[in-house]
């Protein structure tokens, strides 16, 4: 018998930044290496054998905080990866709402019905999902892996595992960051022992406690949409959209390494209710796309502790500014003690 603790991986841009990532390579957050310390604690006596996971940047991460403490090797499986969600790959949540709610709504509460121009479907990712693991348990015939997989995907796993239908796993819950579901493989048999298991957890590290769509009946919160103000060779401007409320505003330029932010704001009203972080969100997207892997920007000293938490680092001063940027490289950190 084969034993896997399937985990998802830790917070990531896409959940922080409320942007829809199925196979865009994204990085963890900084609240994520946080959960990844808490993931590493709980295996710190758990023998493994080996690791695998997605090919995916967030997955790799995730899997380190179990295989560079016992010196292990990981095993990139593409056949782990989320969902490919077509054209809604880097639309915000609200975007995708403002386009097709039905087709939202579907994405979590009716599988069987979702559909995506250029995406895959959940029973390819099911089928995929359960290849992936029967190709670790033939691999590693009696041993004990780790297997780092994604949200959706091992959510559609777990529930096909627990005989459910497509149809019927949109009544099922979602799995929050880091969580571990303990699988016993033998032969064609997949059992699932646990699912959805989070107690290694912080309760002020969780992603979960910090969001309100799990928790909606139709799996959907308030969030950001985004017109397009200026968009030129120098950068682009945009005005954020709560509903048909302008509640602020993003600036940037390019330089010839770094997108250099510019403005940044919401109205007084909605600060403080994390919308910020979709602001951010835009940023990272179209420096990205611009080949730059800095963001940058100059703010005083009172604000320097909220840029700090999106991952920015203080790198001079400019004036009585301090200089902050932000580095978009994928380079797998290092987890804190």
């Amino acid at each position: 018998m084969t034993t896997i603790y399937l985990i998802r991986h830790a917070e990531a841009e896409g959940n922080l930044y409320r942007v829809a990532h199925g196979q865009y390579n994204s990085t963890i957050t900084p609240r994520g290496y946080r959960q990844l310390t808490a993931l590493r604690r709980r295996f710190a006596d758990v023998p493994i054998d080996a690791v695998y996971g997605s090919d995916l940047f967030r997955t790799q991460t995730t899997a380190s905080a179990i295989y560079k403490p016992k010196g292990l090797t990981f095993h990139p499986l593409p056949l782990l990866r989320e969902v490919n969600l077509g054209i809604w790959e880097e639309m915000t949540w609200a975007e995708i709402e403002r386009m097709d709610r039905e087709m939202l709504v579907n994405f979590n509460k009716r599988p069987d019905l979702w559909r995506a121009e250029g995406a895959e479907t959940f029973d390819v990712v099911r089928d995929r999902m359960i290849e992936g693991i029967r190709q670790i348990a033939r691999e590693c015939p009696g041993a004990t892996v780790a297997a780092t997989s994604h949200g959706a995907a091992s959510r559609i796993l777990l529930g096909t595992l627990n005989g459910l239908s497509l149809r019927e796993i949109g009544a099922t819950h979602h799995c929050d960051n880091t969580a571990v579901s303990k699988l016993e493989v033998e032969g064609d048999q997949i059992r699932v022992v646990y699912e959805g298991d989070n107690s290694h957890m912080p309760p002020e590290l969780s992603t979960f406690r910090r969001q309100s769509w799990h928790k909606s009946d139709l799996a959907t919160e308030p969030g950001l949409w985004f017109v397009t103000v200026r968009d030129d060779e120098t950068g682009m401007a945009l005005n954020a959209m709560l509903e048909e409320e302008q509640v602020g505003r993003i600036e940037f330029s390019l330089s010839d390494d770094a997108l250099v932010l510019e403005d940044y704001r919401l109205t007084p009203e909605r600060r403080g209710q994390r919308y910020g972080a979709q602001l951010m969100g835009q940023a990272v997207k179209y420096a990205r796309r611009h080949g730059k892997d800095r963001v940058r920007l100059a703010c005083g000293a009172d604000l320097a502790g909220y840029f700090l938490q999106f991952g920015f680092a203080e790198t001079g001063r400019q004036g009585e500014d301090r200089v902050m940027e932000l580095d978009l490289r994928l380079i797998m950190g290092e987890i804190p003690d």
